[in-house]
């Protein structure tokens, strides 16, 4: 009874844990950039975006498709960021817990 009742508390206690993980992922904010920094993303921790930055050397007429291709990059490049940090933060959080490889969290 005794290792339920220790069981129980350390699942609230990981649960805890990842609510505040969960938080702070959803306060940050990752940059993302393409074109050498003349297209600029920034995507909230819940994947929003919340800044776009293009240079204004990139309005031409005729470079439209260009300037779009720019954007897309940017946001995949803060995109992969952002998971890549969110991921980071998980593994820190479940670091000595016996999950299975290839296990996602949150479920």
């Amino acid at each position: 009874m005794r290792d339920l009742m220790g069981m129980l508390g350390k699942a609230k206690e990981m649960q805890e844990k990842f609510q505040a993980v969960q938080e702070e992922i959803a306060a940050m904010e990752i940059d993302g950039q393409a074109g050498g920094g003349a297209v600029k993303v920034t995507l909230s921790g819940r994947f929003e975006m919340k800044k776009l930055h293009i240079d204004p050397s990139l309005f031409k007429e005729d470079d439209v498709e260009i300037l779009e291709d720019l954007i897309l990059a940017a946001h995949n490049d803060a995109k992969a960021k952002l998971e890549a940090a969110m991921q980071q933060k998980t593994q820190e959080m479940t670091a000595g817990l016996p999950i299975p490889p290839g296990m996602k969290l949150p479920f």
